[in-house]
């Protein structure tokens, strides 16, 4: 089994390598939009690689709630503090200039980037990491302002706790919808780890509960080893609805807490979880960053635009195929960008870096599934090397070991991301 220092450390090497002396030597100004995993990520490594760059990071956010585990903490398995990331307060303490507010705009050919405070901020590379945004009219009925009453929390934002709330207050024999989106979408096993840890979450209660997965899809990742997982843990507690037989969430009667699915069967739960489809956030569409889908096409070495030169987009805004969207794939993403921009910057070529993706779903405590895979360009576009998944049918040692393993994961991935 890959260990998780293996794969947290494939970009390991970078500050000690031997890199050429103008790399290291390389003056500009960089600007970072984002300090999530993919901004964070790419501000260490950059700082690292060549100390001499003028390097700003633009988030308003001092200190939020991570995905990684995210439904464990919904479901009360780990505290919310396990999960949250303070990277202002990583970020200076490297002497990395940390900007506390939100970026409102950016013009792509002038590479500038307009603040809230209507400050402007110049550089040779800006590095956009936003995030994603939801496209809530995709289901009739919901909207950006009745979300909050089915929440997703996909962001863990506000939504958390009112979806942690709402979770604490059902009642015996409850009946949970949770939606899952199409293909792509931010953490692709994560509706199928929550339906897991909501079904952990009523047994350990003693309560009785109906969880459907009402999908947009007719396959997930890790697929196989969930469904095989759930009728060892859960038995008759969790539904998984396809695509192909009509699982797909078209409407939704927020006040009256039902959904009706493309098969024409209508679900009333107690609790509705809605997560919508997805595109690249709003701040990199108005920069004219993405293409027809909504996110952004990159090329794979540095993850530079292929719309506007200069500009770099990382994380779950960019397509990375067939990297998922995940928060490891934007750590990883964030170091090779960092790569590039200091070879660029040098006027040297960057070289292909290799680049590595891990997964871990928890489904109860000493029970975890993991993925991973590494990638790495080749024809201009990135390919997938290899790939692991967990044995569909393993013995409860195995999967005791893997959640200790995820454990230490997710704390790693935090330090690395965020100093």
């Amino acid at each position: 089994m890959t260990t998780r220092r293996r794969l947290l450390g494939g970009f390991a090497a970078l500050a000690a390598a031997a890199l050429p002396a103008a790399v290291r030597a390389a003056t500009a100004r960089v600007v970072i939009v984002g300090g999530g995993f993919a901004g964070a990520s790419c501000a260490l490594a950059l700082h690292r690689i060549a100390p001499s760059l003028e390097l700003t990071v633009v988030e308003p956010r001092g200190a939020f709630l991570t995905g990684p585990f995210s439904n464990a903490a919904l479901a009360g398995l780990i505290p919310p503090e396990r999960i949250r990331a303070r990277p202002g307060d990583g970020l200076r303490r490297h002497g990395i200039r940390w900007l506390a507010q939100a970026a409102v705009a950016l013009d792509p050919v002038a590479r500038e980037l307009r603040l809230a405070d209507r400050g402007r901020l110049q550089a040779e590379r800006i590095v956009v990491a936003p995030g994603i945004d939801f496209v809530y009219d995709a289901i009739d009925g919901l909207s950006a302002a009745n979300s909050d009453a089915v929440p997703h929390a996909w962001r863990i934002d506000a939504q958390f706790a009112r979806l942690r709330a709402q979770l604490d207050a059902l009642p015996d024999g409850a009946t949970v919808l949770i939606a899952a989106p199409p293909n792509p979408y931010r953490c692709p096993p994560g509706p199928y780890e929550r339906a897991s840890l909501f079904a952990w979450h009523a047994q350990r209660r003693g309560l009785r509960r109906r969880i459907v997965i009402a999908d947009a899809k007719d396959d997930f990742s890790k697929r196989a080893a969930f469904t095989a997982s759930w009728d060892t843990l859960y038995p008759g507690m969790i539904e998984w609805l396809p695509r192909a037989q009509g699982g797909t969430v078209v409407a939704v009667d927020v006040a009256a807490r039902r959904a009706r699915l493309a098969g024409g069967e209508t679900v009333h739960a107690a609790l509705l979880s809605v997560i919508p489809p997805q595109h690249a956030a709003a701040f990199a569409r108005a920069a004219d960053l993405a293409d027809a889908s909504g996110w952004c096409p990159v090329e794979p070495l540095g993850f530079e635009s292929t719309r506007h030169p200069g500009i770099h987009v990382l994380g779950d805004a960019c397509i990375a195929t067939p990297m998922p969207k995940s928060a490891f794939a934007a750590n990883n993403q964030g170091k090779a960008c960092a790569l590039a921009i200091a070879h660029r910057l040098a006027g040297e070529t960057p070289p292909p870096p290799l680049l590595l993706n891990t997964c871990y779903s928890l489904l109860a405590p000493d029970y975890a599934l993991s993925v991973s895979g590494s990638y790495r360009a080749v024809g201009g576009r990135l390919n997938e090397l290899s790939s692991g998944l967990s044995p569909a049918h393993a013995d409860p040692a195995l999967r005791e070991l893997e959640a200790r393993h995820a454990e230490g994961w997710q704390a790693q991935l935090l330090r690395d991301s965020f100093g």
